[in-house]
């Protein structure tokens, strides 16, 4: 196959400059391997080096370009991808020499070594650019970004200038998210001094910028409080930076919303998300707990009170369930020895496919929730239904597999199956070499 033609080249370089990141990264994977192909072999080259520009240009403007997503049409600080990518072709123009200095630098960049100044030279000159728009390509970064939020060519600009700023924080952010010690405070306050006096209105952009940088966006709270002086809540919701502790509340509401729709019936990956849900809720109460200065009678306080009952309420909810659902999946019967009852296991009926189902996520639910129970608030109604469905299973387990080593059991297939089923469910609520030994026994009889 020969070539591609330059004008299907054009097409595609034009598609592949317009794709996400991911996309483009994506392409050179599989791409990777193309060789003997000449249209193929073009392809490749044409996304390698638009790949090696891109992460060029993440490096060189590394602390905004994580704010660079989609349309940059969100609640919270963003700006359009486009922007980013008609900035850097504006800087490709305008600075050839200075582009080439950065490529240099980046090949060899040590972050505890190299002096990141090509690179602030190139976001500085990008702030300028889009300020004045004295580019084509600035011009239409800052028409995309002012499409995007009102004034957003401003807030642009203002973050392009403080990039020099936020790139040293950026590359402190592992060891203080960690543990801010004194140093590390003064550090951060001078970095937010040094933003704020680019704009008085620039410290909540700081954190933004810092927070987009996190796994965690609202762990950014506990370098606010290092910058603050762990705040009170009265003095940090009167605030410019009130929008962050109001986000790790809404959190805590988005996650509560979550384990309200959490499907009983939906098996582990049901179970997989409840539990994402409740450990996310522990975590961002620990955090403005632990960076606030918290009034229980503070509209905060208050708030963070009634969303941590309702947490421990929901989760006791589904546990209370779980009772009737063994009961549905493992049946018991009473039988009586002239006025001594007793509970045995019903081997009469095969085992009910979506009752075992619903009892397999709500016993997954209970034995995974282990390790947030203390921290949330439902340590004790969790070790209550714990004991009772050990106690449930040990007794079918028991009582089933002495009828069937008895030759008692009427239905001895349907005995097994149900027995089959109680293993099943040994191996969530206990562990696998639990359930292991129940199968050696039955596999004995």
């Amino acid at each position: 196959m020969g070539g591609l033609p330059e004008q299907k080249l054009a097409i595609l370089r034009h598609m592949v400059e317009s794709a996400p990141d991911r996309v483009v990264g994506d392409l050179r994977g599989a791409l990777s391997g193309a060789a003997g192909d000449s249209g193929l072999t073009a392809v490749r080259l044409l996304v390698e080096t638009e790949a090696r520009d891109r992460q060029l240009r993440n490096a060189v403007l590394h602390p905004i370009a994580p704010l660079c997503v989609g349309d940059g049409r969100t609640e919270h600080l963003t700006f359009p991808s486009r922007s980013l990518a008609l900035v850097w072709r504006g800087l490709r123009d305008q600075a050839t020499h200075e582009v080439a200095r950065a490529a240099a630098l980046a090949e060899e960049f040590q972050a505890d070594q190299s002096s990141p100044e090509p690179f602030d030279i190139l976001a500085r000159r990008a702030a300028r650019g889009l300020s004045e728009r004295n580019h084509p390509k600035f011009i239409a970064a800052a028409e995309a970004a002012d499409a995007a939020r009102p004034g957003g060519a401003l807030l642009l600009a203002e973050c392009m200038q403080m990039v020099p700023i936020v790139r040293a924080a950026v590359s402190r952010l592992p060891s203080w998210i960690q543990r801010v010690t004194d140093d590390d405070a003064a550090l951060a306050r001078l970095a937010y001094k040094d933003s704020v006096a680019i704009a008085e209105d620039a410290g909540p952009r700081f954190f933004e910028m810092l927070a987009a940088h996190l796994t965690h966006p609202w762990m950014v709270l506990r370098l606010i409080s290092a910058v603050m002086d762990k705040p009170s809540e009265a003095y940090l919701a009167g605030s410019e930076l009130a929008s962050f502790g109001h986000r790790v509340l809404d959190g805590v509401d988005a996650g509560l919303a979550d384990l309200d729709r959490f499907d009983i019936h939906g098996g582990l990956p049901a179970v997989r998300t409840a539990v994402r849900a409740i450990e996310a809720m522990n975590a961002q109460i620990s955090e403005i707990e632990g960076n606030v200065e918290l009034n229980r009678q503070g509209i905060w306080g208050a708030r963070l009170g009634k969303q941590k009952a309702s947490l421990a309420r929901l989760v006791e909810a589904r546990l209370r369930l779980i009772d009737k659902a063994l009961a549905q999946a493992l049946p018991l019967t009473e039988v009586w020895s002239g006025r001594v009852s007793r509970q045995v296991a019903r081997l009469t009926t095969p085992p009910d496919a979506a009752a075992l189902q619903t009892a397999k996520t709500l016993v997954a639910f209970a034995q995974e929730i282990r390790g947030a129970a203390n921290t949330g608030g439902f340590a004790a109604a969790r070790t209550e239904v714990m004991q009772a469905l050990e106690a449930h299973i040990d007794l079918f387990t028991d009582d089933a597999l002495e009828c069937l080593r008895k030759g008692e059991a009427a239905e001895p297939e349907i005995a097994r199956a149900l027995l089959n089923a109680a293993i099943e469910l040994t191996a969530l609520a206990r562990d696998r070499q639990s359930a292991d030994i129940l199968r050696r026994r039955l596999a004995a009889i």
